[in-house]
């Protein structure tokens, strides 16, 4: 059996009518760029989330950068960022010539907030806790050392959508919350697309003037502003997704909770679950010392894998001169040798998720073998 780790086709596929009429609705109504469509995105998206406001953009990379700058971070200020992350968090505060610090994960790969104290320096002016693989980080934490030495909170809800910690849906405890919306997301467009969500009147509407330009109206720039809009058929198939979310992560639920009951392996670890917190498990991500030899196996019978991440960002190439080596965060690092994703998307069938967790459980005496030699 060959099993990917996303067959994004299946979701099509499930619900290709409504698909096809939100799309085929945007080509014929001749507006393309910021018309009705997204509109009623970001309408629809903040009753979702039970925010005030919601602003479509690009994507999720341009949702944190315009946050940052939106508040007005910049050369000398400092971010604190999960050291266990995707490289796009930290990308953001860069981009905006502010300097990166770095605090290690706890055990459920999120920053952990009891470290957090430690990295406050008088030049710090943000947090962005990333809910990573769709589990929430310790945010009634975060929240309190932020109002204590008051700092922003910018949320990385990348991976998180519909994900809470308590009552609370993922971002809207922190000044903004900042949504990737690529294809393989749990509520993914067919391209690229991203969007904040805010109560903050005043910061909703910086972030629509900076995603257009820096204008409030054509041709008067106010702002050095980007070109970041979420277009009118993205939106359109959007407002589809966004309404079969529920029964999305509902589906996905399902599929890691037959997994989390069904490997019997002593060789991984399995996904640890934060008390409080809803996973939507936007990946299924476990963890073995022998990563490659697992990683391997699996292919060898037919199961895609990928590891998110294999270079955490304070050891890319890019980040050099923050002049970081291995051992200066080592959980982090230690993750980055150990994880990998397994297999999980909506539309997975039952004989695929039977065969995942068979061929895991069937590693155990292998990896004994190999052990004894």
């Amino acid at each position: 059996m060959k099993i990917d780790l996303v067959i994004l086709g299946r979701q099509y596929e499930l619900h290709a009518a409504a698909y096809e009429e939100a799309a085929l609705r945007a080509l014929r109504s001749g507006w393309y760029i910021m018309g009705p469509e997204l509109a009623a995105f970001e309408d629809e998206f903040a009753a979702y989330t039970g925010a005030k406001y919601a602003v479509g953009l690009n994507s999720g990379l341009d949702a944190l950068t315009l946050s940052v700058a939106a508040l007005g971070i910049g050369a000398g200020d400092e971010v604190i960022v999960p050291a266990n992350t995707y490289i796009a968090t930290v990308l953001a505060v860069t981009a905006n010539r502010a300097t990166p610090v770095f605090v290690e994960p706890d055990e459920y790969y999120n920053l952990d907030a009891s470290k957090l104290e430690a990295a406050i320096t008088e030049r710090t002016r943000a947090i962005i806790p990333v809910h990573l693989y769709g589990q929430a980080v310790d945010m009634p934490h975060v929240m309190a050392v932020a109002k204590a030495h008051h700092l922003a909170v910018i949320e990385d809800c990348a991976q998180s959508h519909g994900a809470h910690f308590g009552e609370t849906m993922t971002g809207r405890f922190g000044d903004v919350g900042c949504f990737s919306f690529y294809p393989t997301k749990n509520l993914g467009a067919f391209g690229d697309a991203g969007a904040i969500v805010t109560d903050d009147a005043a910061l909703a509407e910086r972030i629509r003037m900076l995603r257009n330009y820096g204008s409030r109206e054509k041709y008067h720039n106010e702002l050095c502003g980007v070109n970041s809009r979420l277009d009118e058929i993205q939106a359109a198939l959007l407002r589809v997704k966004l309404r079969l979310l529920p029964e999305l992560t509902t589906e996905r639920r399902a599929i890691a909770a037959q997994y989390i009951a069904g490997m019997q392996s002593d060789h991984i670890t399995l996904p640890a679950l934060r008390e409080g917190a809803e996973h939507v498990y936007h990946q299924f991500v476990v963890r073995t010392a022998m990563r490659n030899q697992f990683k391997a196996y699996l292919l060898e019978h037919g199961i895609d894998t990928v590891i998110h991440y294999p270079i955490p960002p304070h050891l890319a190439e890019c980040y050099a001169h923050l002049g970081y080596g291995r051992g200066s965060f080592p959980v982090a690092e230690q993750y980055a040798d150990e994880v990998l994703s397994l297999p999980i998307f909506n539309g997975m069938r039952a004989d695929e998720i039977d065969y995942v967790i068979d061929t895991v459980n069937a590693y155990a005496g292998e990896c004994a073998v190999h052990d004894r030699g």
